[in-house]
């Protein structure tokens, strides 16, 4: 029941975060990966601006959801650029 518990956690952490960033994607591999390892990354923020020091931790949701907006932007700079789409044909009657 935990792992299910932290799928859940961590794929509605980097849903909240995709949504922040403005991508509509249906990408969920890249959410929970986003959502769990936010997690981890939001908790050593939260420790660093406390005074704890570099303690790996995981956070609450606003703390996921944190780490997983930092980490999807990291990945945006450094993903490819894709094809750019081409614009849709129209025919004249």
């Amino acid at each position: 029941m935990l792992i299910l518990f932290i799928i859940v956690w961590g794929l509605l952490a980097g849903w909240l975060a995709q949504l922040l960033m403005g991508r509509r994607s249906n990408n969920y591999s890249e959410a929970l990966v986003a959502g769990l390892a936010g997690s981890f990354v939001g908790g050593l923020i939260i420790s660093l601006l406390s005074g704890d020091g570099l303690a790996f931790r995981p956070s609450g949701l606003i703390g996921s959801v944190l780490g997983a907006v930092i980490l999807l932007a990291l990945a945006n700079t450094f993903r490819k650029p894709g094809p750019k789409p081409k614009p849709a044909s129209r025919k004249r009657r």
